[in-house]
């Protein structure tokens, strides 16, 4: 007994009684931080920790999330086990950011008739809304986007893009709102059609989008909220010329992104500009202050947003290629108010086969006025006039939306922009159209290694290991 008694005296029992209760207190810790981890909402338990923050939500999803007052239910129609985890783990975060999103799990192998009930396939999410009866629906290849051109040339296809975000929120918001603006896009003039990129940030607001030739119509249709010109290559014929004219003078909207065609001379579109205080300079714009890589052309605009126009735009970079270019002149009517919200530089240049002008020239403006117009009512002229707001928005080079710029350069503002400009045209609607994240593969590449980037890659580990190698034999020579 004498000798146990001193065994559990010593030293090194003594150390090894400390390391024990110290490592039982630390389990312990870890144990009980666990469960009441546990005990948390799993949307906070998931920590985004992905080269491109996929389950970052931006304000524009959380302000409408922030203002929904109807219930939402995310009906999920597909095994929750073998789902994929980005889906389940945006699906967390984004209910878990309102009390009014509600997440159902349904395995339509177990129920088979849930799929006929909701008149949909599997791994599909059904977003209802039982307020406005109202729902819609979004498929997991919605989400996860694959890339089938690369089956073309490696025989097998990846993933490309997330876009769980704008899919949700343009769902949450068809559900929850009445409104659904008309877009008519003009033809008959060579105009471009919209990239897959712009088309389906229209669909994701929620706008329907059709095709209207004034020449064959003779009129601009009834349920017109916008009509737009995308880079018309040809002229406006005088009757289109007046329907246009007419249109705004009756309240309408209209936005036009004119294309590179300078050589063309458009008589009856510039009478129409003219008209809201506006003319086009000859050449195409070169800007020496503000342009990419040296190239004049390229150019990145100044912008002056505010209101509708600013919402999302944080670097305010825009690109834009072989732009005309603006200048401001006296409007027809005193009552027409034109701002610009794109310019150059003041080292800007209008630049022709034969001159340079120097210059700061506008890259887009918005022409509005305020117009009464009549409802109909002979009865009470007085009461029948209905005051209206025309808006004429001109950007000057439709490359602001070609998919050569706003798909190799994701990080600028391009279709940000252009889609707050033609969200300024509705009243009580905003822009909620998000685009996707990408998921394709980043590599960490050093593109100019520097004396600091040297000093950090091989200096300091350097230092640290002749540093320990110095303290071991230091240490075995004590």
């Amino acid at each position: 007994m004498e000798k146990i008694k001193n065994l559990f005296q010593s030293t090194k029992m003594k150390q090894g009684s400390y390391s024990v209760g110290l490592t039982a207190i630390v389990l312990a810790i870890v144990v009980v931080a666990n469960l009441l981890v546990g005990q948390l909402p799993e949307n906070m338990r998931n920590i985004d920790v992905s080269d491109t923050n996929l389950y970052e939500i931006t304000e524009v999803s959380r302000n409408l999330l922030n203002s929904l007052e109807d219930d939402v239910t995310f009906t999920v129609l597909a095994e929750k086990e073998s789902t994929d985890e980005r889906i389940k783990t945006f699906l967390s975060k984004y209910a878990g950011l309102s009390k009014h999103i509600a997440v159902e799990w349904i395995d339509p192998v177990l129920h088979p008739a849930a799929l006929t009930e909701y008149d949909t396939s599997e791994n599909t999410i059904v977003v209802t809304n039982e307020s406005t009866q109202k729902s819609t629906t979004v498929t997991f290849s919605d989400i996860i986007v694959m890339d089938y051109s690369s089956y073309y040339y490696t025989g097998s296809y990846s993933e490309s893009e997330f876009d769980a975000e704008g899919q949700l929120t343009s769902a949450v918001n068809y559900v929850t709102n009445d409104a659904n603006e008309t877009i008519y896009l003009t033809t008959g003039h060579g105009e471009t059609s919209f990239s897959h990129t712009v088309s389906d940030m229209m669909k994701k607001n929620n706008y329907s989008v059709s095709e209207v030739n004034l020449l064959m119509e003779a009129q601009i249709p009834s349920d017109c909220d916008l009509l737009l010109l995308n880079a018309p290559l040809a002229d406006l014929a005088e009757v289109e010329r007046k329907c246009i004219s007419e249109y705004l003078a009756d309240g309408g909207k209209v936005m036009l992104l004119l294309g590179e065609n300078v050589e063309t001379r458009m008589p009856n579109l510039e009478s129409l500009l003219a008209e809201y205080g506006m003319e086009i300079a000859d050449g195409y714009i070169a800007d020496t202050k503000r342009c990419y890589q040296g190239n004049p052309y390229y150019i990145f605009p100044e912008l002056n947003v505010s209101g509708d126009l600013a919402q999302g735009i944080s670097s305010e970079m825009v690109l834009m290629i072989y732009a005309q270019g603006l200048n401001m002149v006296d409007a027809a009517r005193d009552t027409i108010h034109v701002s610009e919200f794109m310019t150059t530089s003041s080292g800007a240049y209008a630049v022709t086969e034969t001159d340079e002008t120097e210059g700061t020239y506008t890259i887009g403006a918005v022409a509005t006025e305020t117009v009464s117009t009549d409802n109909g009512d002979e009865a009470d002229e007085e009461d029948s006039a209905e005051t209206k707001t025309s808006r004429l928005t001109v950007i000057s080079s439709a490359t602001l939306i070609d998919s050569q710029i706003t798909d190799t350069f994701s990080t600028l503002e391009n279709t940000t922009l252009f889609m707050n400009a033609v969200t300024a045209n509705f009243d009580g609607v905003q822009n909620l159209s998000i685009e996707p994240k990408s998921l394709a593969v980043e590599y960490n590449t050093v593109q100019h290694a520097g004396l600091l980037s040297l000093f950090v890659i091989f200096a300091i580990p350097a230092i640290l290991l002749i540093g320990g190698v110095v303290v071991w034999t230091k240490r075995r020579k004590a």
